[in-house]
């Protein structure tokens, strides 16, 4: 049998599992136009008793192409994840293609990560072309035909929920997700675009709106429940 406490307990906790879903639909939403987001699921399960839980879901579906023109920008058109490299040697992997040249002539992120082993390009070149493959090519000043550079590795890995968030868009391969293994004959790169957010504005609004009122009837069913408390207590006095 369920005391007044316990109603007001669970009360309690239910509305806080609320918030704490809350949270990643409103973190969906902040990262619209993040490059190559992939939008979180925050999907609720009821036990037994009425108690709220949850799981984190990652939506990995492809997000839509955008063109930027730029020869630098990749975007991934399948599954997969590009390597790249901190400069203090930790592997990352991300899908955001929004690369440029360090100081030294190499294909890093916008945070100074190394895609790939390194791929170093030349100051004097007139076009840069990056195949479907990830293969990377330039002409030189006076040259006509391409040079190749390297190529942008992409990996894919067993289990993509397992994987661990990071900062700047990125994330880390740990026991869940399992090692990562290189995907040698593809098409998944296209030059000059990235991929979008996948997070889905109206849907999440509408989740944000639902929650909400889901939110203020369980406070104000907390309050009721305090409300009949207090009197109990009162009637023993």
């Amino acid at each position: 049998m369920t005391t007044l406490q316990g109603l007001i307990r669970r009360g309690i906790i239910n509305t806080n599992m609320q918030f704490e879903r809350l949270g990643y639909i409103s973190n969906n939403i902040g990262n619209l136009n993040t490059n190559a987001y992939k939008a979180v699921r925050f999907e609720q399960i009821l036990d037994e008793n009425g108690y709220l839980d949850g799981v984190v879901r990652y939506d990995y579906k492809q997000g839509a192409f955008m063109r930027t023109e730029r020869p630098l920008d990749v975007c991934l058109t399948g599954p997969g994840f590009i390597p790249v490299t901190s400069p203090n040697g930790d592997v990352q992997y991300t899908r955001d293609g929004s690369f440029k040249l360090d100081k030294d002539g190499y294909i890093v992120t916008n945070d100074g990560y190394l895609v790939g082993d390194g791929i170093k390009v030349p100051v004097n070149h007139e076009g840069l072309r990056i195949k479907q493959d990830g293969t990377v090519m330039i002409i030189q000043k006076g040259h006509t035909e391409y040079q190749t550079l390297g190529k942008i590795p992409v990996v894919q890995f067993q289990n993509p929920e397992g994987l661990k968030s990071a900062e700047y868009n990125k994330v880390i391969a740990t026991e869940e997700s399992g090692e990562p293994r290189l995907i040698k004959e593809h098409s998944y790169i296209a030059q000059g675009g990235l991929e979008r957010s996948n997070a889905n504005y109206i849907g999440n609004v509408n989740e944000v709106l639902r929650l909400n009122s889901s939110m203020i009837a369980g406070t104000r069913l907390i309050h009721v429940i305090d409300d009949m408390y207090q009197k109990s207590i009162n009637l023993t006095q």
